[in-house]
Formats: structure tokens, C-alpha cells, sequence
């Protein structure tokens, strides 16, 4: 599963794949919360709705893309906060979770770190063998998102998994 983590849309992509194979899309789609609602009531909304989304397609594991900074620091703690409730959804299951920069995630899907989202949404059309890119742009960007961490995830959580093993050993 991949999530594009946001409080108004959250974007989910279910794709079936292991590497070396051509991912399949299984589900696509978006949580949405009602922006005049108060931030607790659009966090418990949220939960619901990925809730629903982990019940039914029951994934392996979830890529979440990392919240970078940006210049709206408002949107950056909603986005924060939307990270967080899908990470525990997800852990609550006992899900294996990775975290992908959007220079991980367009680089996986693109071949370059730098790519735009029209080239990103393009190439998810691709690999998944899609007739158009899913809408809206949140959905597209899940679905490249949970192509990453089919073909990055494990390594990445090993990596991780090294790092944190070394820094105990000081």
C-alpha cells in the first residue's frame, strides 16, 4: 500500500508486485475529510477511512511519503499529523512501514529525483499499464508511492534496520 499523506485528500494506491516483476494495480483512490470540520474530528475521520482501506485490501506493508518542508508550515503540520495516523493505522496491524522522500519516490518510478508530476503520473500509467493517470494528482502519487515500496521498501526498512544496529553498538 502506498499513501500520500494528506488531511483534505489522502491518497492510497494498492498495487501486487515483488521486484523484478511488473507491479499490478489492485485499488486506487482517496480518504477525504470535511475542511470545516475541527482538526480531532478530520484525524478520527481519516483514521476511519484508511481503517477501511487496510480491512479490506489487508496489504503486506505501507510506503508512506516522508513530509518534507515547504514554506506553508500550516500545511506542513497537517500533512505531518495525516502522516502520523497512517503510520499507526498501519501499525496497529503489525505492518512493516517505510517512509519514501519524493526524490526517493520519483526517482524510483522515473529514473530521476527531480522529475515532475506530469512525468511521475506518466510513468505510473506505464508501469501499471493504465489507460489514464488516476485522479485526482493524490491518487496518482500513492500509486508511485506503493510502486516504490514494492520495488524499495524491504531494502530501505534493511538499511534502516543496519543504521539503528550500528548506532547501538557506540
Amino acid at each position: 500500500m502506498g499513501i500520500d499523506p494528506g488531511l483534505t485528500r489522502c491518497g492510497i494506491g494498492i498495487v501486487e508486485g515483488t521486484v523484478g516483476r511488473p507491479p499490478r494495480l489492485v485499488a486506487v483512490g482517496v480518504v477525504r475529510t470535511t475542511v470545516g470540520d475541527d482538526l480531532a474530528s478530520r484525524l478520527l475521520a481519516l483514521e476511519a477511512g484508511l481503517t477501511e482501506w487496510f480491512d479490506e485490501y489487508r496489504p503486506e506493508a505501507a510506503g508512506i511519503e516522508r513530509v518534507f518542508a515547504q514554506h506553508n508550515l500550516s500545511s506542513v503540520m497537517d500533512t505531518s499529523q495525516a502522516s502520523g495516523v497512517a503510520a499507526l493505522t498501519a501499525a496497529r496491524r503489525g505492518l512493516p512501514v517505510t517512509f519514501h522522500t519524493p526524490s526517493e519516490v520519483k526517482a524510483a518510478v522515473t529514473g530521476s529525483g527531480n522529475a515532475d508530476k506530469a512525468q511521475v503520473a506518466a510513468m505510473v500509467v506505464r508501469i501499471l499499464k493504465l489507460t489514464a493517470a488516476p485522479k485526482p494528482a493524490d491518487a496518482a502519487d500513492a500509486l508511485a508511492i506503493a510502486v516504490t515500496q514494492v520495488w524499495r521498501g524491504a531494502v530501505t526498512n534493511r538499511y534502516a534496520a543496519a543504521v539503528a544496529a550500528a548506532k547501538g553498538k557506540r
